[in-house]
């Protein structure tokens, strides 16, 4: 049986029987990133150790909450954004990662912590659609703030989550250096003055359909997104200057059934190759930092690892701490 024949064979299986010793939950997002995690991560590791990977989502907070406190858990290792890892972590939702297992000096420290570690990370880049814009083209955070110039709708993530507060202050003028504690006042403001042109995708399929259609002419994307419209052959106007990194993480909840195979799939799906293949298929930059060695060089220039220069690290101990704050004021703004 082929590695993708053993994925699928796992995800139509997904709620046939509960987890046991020989089958392991994984629950992720859904979409094109769950399909390249459960070829790359999940077919391999059922493939070396016996067991088999379901495959589960999405994932929803809430109910991670709720299975703990239960004493419910059924969800093995699942793929969370890196900020809510660091809460959930705090307050009692993980198990602790078993670093004798996963190899925490292969990782990139920037997405490690006791309670997660990295799935992979991304960039909120300026993304725009070539066809829609004669003469100038966008290059900075700031023109996708002037309406006047670039005409047209904007796009941007409608959940609270790190980016788009942070390329909020950055088109204001705020030094990457400079850009926390979050000005909160400063950021909706410069929101505030093209809130009427904001076209919110809430996953990034829409975000491509919102920039391939017109609708949405400029915005702000996930860089994996734009790199599969590319490989499409659609022309894509595509700006690294201010990207804004931020990453998914891998964690246990607490009580999880099948801790051991837990921990074994993590040491896996972080591992070099698997990340490799991962960042291939998707265009998010991996979190081993061995897997640039297994990568074309062609390949490796348009991942976010290779904006460095031009990169800013959302900062995600400070999302952790004011997440609920946050996102509070956040969806009140989006309603008024």
């Amino acid at each position: 049986m082929t590695l993708k024949a053993l994925a699928v064979l796992a995800l139509t299986s997904a709620l046939a029987v509960p987890a046991s010793a020989q089958q392991m939950v994984f629950t992720s997002w859904g979409g094109t990133t769950q399909d390249a995690q459960a070829e790359h991560w999940a077919a391999p590791f059922t493939e070396s150790s016996g067991t088999a990977v379901v495959q589960d989502g999405p994932t929803d907070y809430g109910k991670i909450r709720a299975m703990v406190e239960a004493g419910a858990t059924n969800w093995d290792v699942v793929d969370v954004e890196y900020d809510w890892a660091l809460q959930a972590g705090d307050a009692g939702l993980l198990e602790p990662l078993d670093f004798d297992v996963i190899d925490r000096d292969a990782l990139d420290p920037r997405f490690v912590s006791d309670y997660a570690v990295g799935s992979f990370y991304y960039s909120f880049v300026l993304g725009w659609n070539p066809a829609q814009f004669s003469g100038d083209q966008p290059a900075t955070l700031a023109d996708l703030f002037d309406t006047e110039k670039f005409p047209g709708s904007r796009t941007f993530y409608k959940w609270s989550a790190p980016g788009v507060i942070e390329a909020a202050l950055l088109a204001d003028g705020v030094a990457a250096d400079a850009l926390y504690p979050l000005d909160l006042d400063r950021a909706f403001a410069k929101l505030d003055r093209i809130k009427s042109s904001i076209i919110w995708w809430e996953g990034g399929a829409q975000s491509q359909q919102l920039l391939a259609s017109g609708e949405a002419p400029i915005g702000l994307f996930w860089n994996g997104r734009l790199a599969a419209l590319q490989a499409d052959g659609m022309p894509v106007g595509i700006s690294w200057d201010h990207n804004i990194t931020a990453a998914d993480a891998l964690v246990v909840p607490k009580g999880a059934p099948n801790r051991d195979a837990a921990m074994a799939f993590i040491a896996q799906a972080t591992g070099a190759e698997a990340q490799a293949g991962f960042a291939a298929a998707t265009g998010y930059a991996p979190i081993n930092t061995g897997s640039a060695d297994l990568m074309e060089a062609d390949l490796r220039a348009t991942l976010p690892d290779a904006q460095t220069a031009l990169q800013v690290n959302a900062d995600m101990a400070y999302w952790a701490a004011n997440r609920d704050e946050i996102g509070n004021r956040w969806y009140a703004w989006q309603a008024q």
